[in-house]
C-alpha cells in the first residue's frame, strides 16, 4: 500500500469534499486522542490520502502549497467528460479548459485548499 499525506485545516470538511464531492471512499477514521487517523481513497483504488490536520503555524502555512505551486496530484478517470461535468456541477474550480495531449485528456483543477491536481483520462494504447 502507498499513502500520501495531505495537510488540511480540519478533518470533517476534507472528508466531506473527498467523499461527497469527489466520490472517494472513507477507508479509516480513527480517534487517536490528540489527532485522528483519516484515510480516503478513490473508489477505483490506488494511492490512499492520509488527511492530516495542520497542528502548528508551519503546517498551516503548507496547506495548499505542498507541491510548491506545481500540479502534484493526479486523478485518473475513464470518462473524462462525465467526471469533469460532475466536478464542475459540484463547484470544483478548473484552471483551464480540458485539453488533449499526446498522453490523454487533461485539465488542471484546485481542491478547496489550493492544491493543484490534474484530472486525466489517459490515451488508450
Amino acid at each position: 500500500m502507498l499513502a500520501v499525506t495531505l495537510i488540511v485545516p480540519d478533518y470533517d470538511p476534507a472528508i466531506r469534499f473527498f467523499c461527497d464531492v469527489m466520490g472517494f471512499s472513507l477507508i479509516e477514521d480513527r480517534d487517536e486522542g490528540h489527532k485522528r487517523w483519516v484515510t480516503v481513497a478513490p473508489a477505483a483504488g490506488g494511492v490512499k490520502l492520509v488527511l492530516a490536520r495542520a497542528e502548528d503555524a508551519a503546517q498551516r502555512q503548507a496547506i495548499g502549497n505542498q507541491g510548491g505551486g506545481r500540479v502534484w496530484l493526479f486523478l485518473e478517470c475513464d470518462d473524462f467528460a462525465a467526471r469533469h461535468a460532475r466536478m464542475q456541477a459540484a463547484g470544483v474550480i478548473f484552471e483551464e479548459a480540458p485539453r488533449h495531449e499526446s498522453y490523454g485528456t487533461v485539465a488542471v483543477w484546485r481542491d478547496p485548499w489550493g492544491n493543484r491536481w490534474d484530472l486525466l483520462q489517459p490515451r488508450e494504447a
